[in-house]
């Protein structure tokens, strides 16, 4: 049975407990895949959006030339590694030699890497892969997306409201493309649902200019990440040097 079937069958409701354990030992192995695949990126911003934008949108241009101002600060860009916006993330790294990574997904169509990855891991869960995307990165910028942007893009947001995650800015860019969803979101605020300084969590801006400010004013990075990031791999933990 492919992980597919499997994360399936997990969802439906209570298997055997030697299934059970199975499916544990799975998702440990996953998560221990990404960790030691991603241990040498380096201090990482996050970039998500539509898969299903392909070069000549204007959004993958916009996002392919933010990528390289922010590679050019010295972060390491990593996405989901597939197409589109997370294409244009990539390539706009490369193009000024920063180094670029992918969190890349099995789907049953297959999502291939794209090309414009230094390194990648390829998870099997998309529970786990958000994991890493959190792990790793030091700041999301959401581009123009769909569902599997929204869910990023959520559960960031979740995670530092409830105090999970702490000095993690949250970048949404594309104020026409986002009009209904902010508009959602000040309603939440209206309604009570969340708390008006909430809305502080997000930026919300067209300027590119103005997320490289937000970058460098807002994101910390700790003091004793060269410690554990120094490339020294381990290959007896299937480590690989970036």
């Amino acid at each position: 049975m492919n992980n597919h079937n499997k994360n399936i069958k997990f969802l439906e409701g209570p298997l055997s407990r030697w299934q059970e354990f199975k499916y544990l030992l799975d998702v440990c192995w996953d998560m221990f895949v990404g960790v030691r695949g991603l241990h040498f990126v380096g201090p990482c911003i996050s970039i998500f959006g539509s898969a299903r934008f392909g070069p000549e949108h204007p959004y993958y241009k916009i996002t392919e030339q933010l990528s390289g101002r922010i590679a050019s600060l010295g972060f390491t860009i990593m996405t989901g590694g597939g197409p589109g916006i997370m294409e244009a993330a990539n390539k706009g790294a490369r193009d000024v030699k920063g180094k670029s990574v992918g969190c890349n997904i099995k789907l049953p169509h297959e999502q291939m890497p794209n090309p414009y990855l230094d390194h990648w891991v390829t998870m099997d869960y998309f529970f786990t892969r958000k994991t890493m995307l959190i792990k790793y990165s030091y700041a999301f910028v959401v581009m123009p997306g769909g569902y599997g942007t929204m869910d990023e893009f959520f559960e960031a947001l979740t995670l530092i409201q409830t105090g999970k995650i702490s000095n993690f800015p949250i970048i949404l860019f594309g104020r026409e493309y986002h009009t209904d969803l902010i508009r959602f979101i000040d309603n939440l605020a209206k309604q009570g649902a969340i708390q008006p300084k909430d809305k502080d969590l997000i930026l919300i801006t067209d300027d590119p200019e103005e997320v490289i400010r937000h970058i460098k004013n807002n994101v910390t990075i700790r003091t004793n990440l060269s410690e554990y990031n120094t490339p020294h791999a381990n290959s007896w933990l299937f480590e690989k040097g970036i």
